[in-house]
């Protein structure tokens, strides 16, 4: 028998669990911790509430959950209620699966002004995640900037130009959709520091901008290159870059502009105690690729600058960290003996969902080859008695049903649920 921990409880930690069961079948047991009492990490709390047919992938990690072999174990929090090192004591394997939750620092002066939000915050707020229900994002103005060349930032700028009608459907959290509807929001500018053919938005996504009801996508018809140079691009990208030279050739008037501001890069962020304007460098690509700055400056108009340039992996104390990449130091996968990273936690934020479930299986492989069975170690009966000795209450997948349960019947008409913002919320359900 082997026992194996999987801290996380998003996509890469059920892959990983699935993986394990793949590989090792009933002669494995294997714990999925996570620090919320709700599974599915960013599935839950990162994909935007309006795309719901990509949450619809944890209908597989709930058959994953409810196997014999794997055990969800919430509300318990890693580096806090237990250590890594007590962990690897009492499991053969331990798996940081924990993603990258966290903003990259954008590294500008006045980037901590009031106003001035991540994407993981921001993104956090309307999903209804704990740690951000009390953002309180300054949404009275009427200039808002979302920085990044990324799905992301399309997924900013469309919850903040939709009408509150075209949130049918979706499970966008109620204090967040409160005060969307009350937003005064006139024009957003996507500022991206590269070109239109060097942009990471996917097809879709750009595409769903042409449809809503109260805004405009704008392209300015300069930043465009040739058309026939769009002939070498790979095909998602060559449909990407035709969304934006449709936008460009668009005339109509809606009451919300989002404006794309290629070759842009920010320079400062300026306000007398809350953001006012963004500070921006016009940038060029020169002959080998690179960005540089022209020496043009100009100031784009900001009540709310939402950072989306990209995430990191809080480090876990024990567990070596690489500063530069922001996540877990690793070759290819293995950190230690026993210790392994998964997911972003292992090669940063990049890859789609689909991307961590060959990733989750190469864990298991590793895992396999490295691990002989029979330790002798007693994994999850030895946490359990952990964990009641400091009086932390686990949530198991059952208990979660009940909560997901609660969700759904309190959703407003239309939303599949109402999530429960709040821990307290949460664990009120069990009580």
């Amino acid at each position: 028998m082997r026992h194996i921990a999987i801290i996380g409880s998003g996509p890469a930690g059920y892959y990983t669990a699935e993986g394990c069961q793949k590989t090792f079948g009933d002669t494995a047991r294997i714990d999925i911790l996570d620090r919320l009492p709700v599974p599915y990490g960013l599935i839950r709390s990162g994909v935007a509430p309006d795309h719901q047919s990509i949450k619809n992938v944890a209908r597989r990690y709930e058959t994953v959950a409810l196997s014999d072999t794997v055990r969800f174990v919430g509300n318990v929090t890693v580096g806090t209620d237990i250590s890594i090192s007590e962990l690897l004591d009492r499991y053969d394997a331990v798996v940081l699966a924990t993603g990258a939750p966290a903003d990259k620092s954008l590294g500008v002066a006045g980037d901590d002004l009031p106003g001035v939000i991540g994407s993981a915050a921001f993104v956090g707020w309307y999903n209804g995640h704990p740690d951000f229900a009390d953002l309180a994002p300054p949404l009275g103005g009427g200039d808002a900037v979302v920085i990044g060349a990324g799905n992301v930032a399309l997924d900013v700028a469309r919850i903040l130009a939709k009408a509150e009608d075209e949130f049918a459907g979706s499970d966008i959290a109620a204090h967040a959709l409160g005060r969307l509807r009350d937003t005064h929001t006139s024009t957003i500018t996507l500022l991206a520091r590269r070109g239109p053919q060097q942009i990471a938005m996917t097809p879709k996504e750009l595409g769903e901008l042409a449809h809503l009801s109260r805004a405009l996508p704008v392209v300015d018809p300069a930043d465009l290159p040739p058309p026939e140079s769009d002939a070498a691009l790979e095909p998602g990208l060559r449909k990407s870059v035709s969304h934006l030279r449709a936008f460009a050739e668009r005339r109509d008037d809606k009451p919300i502009r989002i404006a794309f501001d290629f070759f842009a890069r920010p320079l400062r962020i300026e306000g007398d105690g809350q953001v006012e304007r963004v500070i921006v460098a016009r940038t060029a690509i020169d002959d080998a690729g690179e960005v540089r700055d022209t020496g043009e400056t100009y100031a784009v108009p900001a009540s709310l600058v939402v950072s989306c340039i990209g995430y990191r992996t809080p480090p876990i104390a024990g567990v070596p960290y690489d500063e530069k990449r922001g996540r877990f130091a690793n070759v290819d996968g293995r950190i230690a003996p026993g210790l392994y990273a998964v997911g972003w936690a292992r090669r940063g934020p990049t890859g789609t969902i689909g991307t961590n479930r060959p990733d989750g299986f190469a864990i298991a492989e590793l895992i396999a080859a490295d691990i002989p069975p029979n330790s002798g170690k007693r994994g999850r009966a030895d946490l359990d008695v952990l964990l009641a000795e400091r009086g932390v209450a686990v949530v198991t997948f059952r208990d979660w049903q009940k909560i997901e349960a609660a969700e759904i019947a309190r959703a407003r008409s239309g939303a599949p649920r109402e999530k429960f913002a709040t821990i307290d919320a949460m664990l009120a359900v069990l009580r």
